[in-house]
């Protein structure tokens, strides 16, 4: 019997789920599919900064299921960029962040960040 698959922690949901060309195609052979989990790799580690090891701790998974989920999700953008297909997030094992905890605090949390962010523009930037 295989283990189960533990949910992976996201932040939060992308703004927009459906990037790629304007001319493109809705046929399905067109469209790569990138799951949630898979689009918080890439935000955590090329956007936040943060090392596979971070990135693991912040999304409560192993660093060895970071490092695939985002090979994985690389190969996805890639394909989606040099053959003009359309690329859609959605999916994955995952559970939303509920934006408090320890982790939350370690700057990768985009609902702490944003949080955080109105607080300050509500006092002066202060």
């Amino acid at each position: 019997m295989p283990r189960p698959r533990k949910w992976r922690k996201v932040c939060c949901l992308p703004e927009n789920d459906r990037f790629g060309p304007l001319n493109a195609s809705i046929n399905q052979e067109y469209f790569v599919t990138m799951t949630v989990d898979e689009y918080e790799t890439i935000r955590l580690i090329d956007l936040e900064g943060f090392t596979q090891e971070e990135c693991a701790d912040q999304m409560n998974i192993a660093r060895t299921t970071v490092q695939r989920m985002y090979n994985d999700a690389r190969k996805k953008l890639a394909e989606s960029l040099i053959y003009g297909k359309m690329l859609r997030i959605e999916g994955g094992d995952y559970k939303l962040c509920e934006g408090h905890g320890k982790s939350c605090g370690s700057g990768g949390c985009r609902r702490h960040r944003c949080a955080r962010d109105f607080m300050e523009d509500d006092n002066g930037g202060e």
